[in-house]
């Protein structure tokens, strides 16, 4: 790859909305852009051009204070649980007519700050939008049930009541999409929140809050806050106020999340990490099998828990197919984010692209086999090019652990419930796919596997309609689906009784 200077961030082939980069954001807290409390800001520098794109807020224990409480207070408050249902449903339908009109900003935005490809990029935003518009039709048909057959003197009821405030804490890999997959359920629902982005990727969230006031969203019940987990994700946590977290991140810090929320008995949604196996036989069709393991592995340089990291081959065919997916590896274009050609743009930070390059290590001192890459690219940016990882024992870290990279390992198994066991062989039970001609195979691993979404002869397939969530360490609760508004609800039994009741202390007469 041929290596490429920082780009002048005011270059006339950018958008006009980007011609005065580096641009410094403000949080936004009860409906106003305001400063860190402690003056202290910090600075993105893209990953791929080392050019600084963006300062924001580094936000401090006040600020989230501030943004609890004005949560808190619209919430308690103001007219935000009192909206109809039609009145939810037309603040996410407008965002999400904002969203398509500022879609090359929010894509160069997440583009510049993740060094995702900006083609991938667009892509993410238009999928954003078509999920606040799902939620909007979800507002409209949250309900409750009834109940006319307890008697002739009573009626019950199950109202479902907003739960309160929401804390929304977003990683840095999908800065728009994962919080398109959070923030509008819940507001959806009649709840507020208030949002902590990734602080390698506010800029997005940071922007969304200002499409929420211009779709008028009421005061105060949107608030994002920048900075650092320590400083800013931990009273989000653990603040009495709150009434519930939804979190995407690391296996690690959710369990610390979760941790801190139990002193306060918070409902939690957990969406963390994941070791994804695709399950691959010898009646599958190659061709589209491996051009399927080629996306799942590479697509946003591997920086997905959904990534199929993981290839376990039957025995009969891992010679064939690893040589494909070797020669369709090496012919991915790897390179400048902001190229339209380009399929995997820069790794998100220098120190994660070490941590890779230290597992992809200590996994040939163990004997596995590196088939192609391994190693970072020449390049002003960080880079690293599609690597294969062949002769995989199931005892190596690299077989269980999860780290965000443009990296495959290959496994093989002789039978179908070697490949089950296999495939169930770590903590993590986020997403699988399997590959084969024959239903039985096809719906036998579907079955045995723990795993959240078994795909069928396809790989990373997704809508709105369908739930997200994982097994075992790879967390609690699911995104999307039709429960996804309900999901940010309290269930209240409204027990009616009709006429005289009888006291059963007192004698009848």
């Amino acid at each position: 790859m041929k290596a490429f200077s920082p780009v002048l961030l005011n270059d006339r082939t950018l958008p006009a909305a980007l011609s005065c980069f580096p641009r410094d954001r403000a949080m936004w807290i009860d409906s106003e852009e305001v400063e860190s409390g402690g003056g202290a800001t910090f600075d993105r520098y893209s990953p791929a051009h080392g050019a600084l794109v963006t300062r924001a807020p580094r936000g401090t224990a006040a600020d989230a204070d501030r943004a609890i409480a004005a949560a808190r207070k619209a919430f308690d408050l103001g007219t935000r649980p009192k909206m109809t249902a039609s009145d939810r449903a037309g603040v996410l339908l407008k965002t999400a007519d904002l969203i398509d009109r500022d879609r090359e900003l929010l894509a160069h935005l997440d583009s510049l700050e993740s060094g995702k490809p900006i083609s991938q990029a667009r892509g993410e935003v238009a999928g954003a939008a078509d999920i606040w518009r799902y939620a909007a039709a979800l507002a409209r048909t949250l309900h409750g049930e009834s109940y006319a057959s307890l008697g002739s003197a009573r009626i019950g009821l199950v109202l479902r009541e907003p739960i309160g405030v929401v804390s929304i804490i977003t990683p840095w890999n999908f800065p728009l999409l994962i919080v398109s997959q959070k923030l509008q359920f819940a507001l959806a629902a009649g709840c507020t929140c208030v949002v902590k982005p990734s602080e390698m990727t506010s800029a997005s969230t940071l922007h969304l809050a200002r499409l929420l006031d211009e779709a008028g969203l009421p005061k105060g019940v949107c608030n994002v806050v920048t900075g650092y987990g320590p400083e800013v994700g931990a009273p989000m946590t653990t603040d009495p106020r709150v009434d519930m977290i939804s979190f995407t991140g690391s296996t690690a810090v959710g369990r610390a999340a979760m941790a801190a929320a139990s002193a306060t008995l918070k409902k939690v949604s957990m969406e963390l990490g994941g070791k994804n196996p695709q399950i691959i036989f010898a009646d599958a069709d190659m061709e589209a099998a491996i051009d399927a393991r080629v996306f799942g592995a590479y697509f946003n340089a591997g920086e997905c828990c959904n990534a199929g990291s993981r290839i376990l081959l039957q025995c009969d065919i891992a010679d064939n197919f690893v040589a494909g997916l070797v020669e369709k590896s090496s012919a991915v274009r790897v390179g400048d984010p902001l190229d339209p050609e380009t399929k995997v743009g820069a790794i998100i930070s220098a120190d994660h692209l070490t941590k890779i390059e230290r597992h992809d290590a200590a996994a040939r001192d163990a004997g596995a086999t590196l088939r192609i890459g391994g190693e970072r690219l020449a390049s002003d940016g960080f880079f690293m090019g599609p690597t294969v990882v062949d002769q995989i024992d199931p005892s190596m870290l690299i077989a269980s652990d999860e780290v965000l990279r443009p990296v495959v390992t290959v496994m093989t198994f002789e039978t179908l419930d070697e490949a089950i066991d296999l495939a169930n062989a770590t903590t993590y039970g986020l997403s699988a796919s399997v590959w084969s001609r024959d239903v039985d195979t096809a719906v036998g691993v579907g079955r045995g596997v723990r795993a959240g979404t078994v795909w069928v002869n396809t790989f990373m397939d997704g809508t709105p309609e369908l739930p997200f969530g994982g097994f075992g360490q790879s967390g609690l609760g699911r995104e999307l689906g039709h429960s996804a508004v309900a999901d940010h609800t309290e269930e209240k039994t409204f027990h009616v009784h009709q006429g005289p009741r009888t006291s059963w202390w007192l004698p009848r007469t």
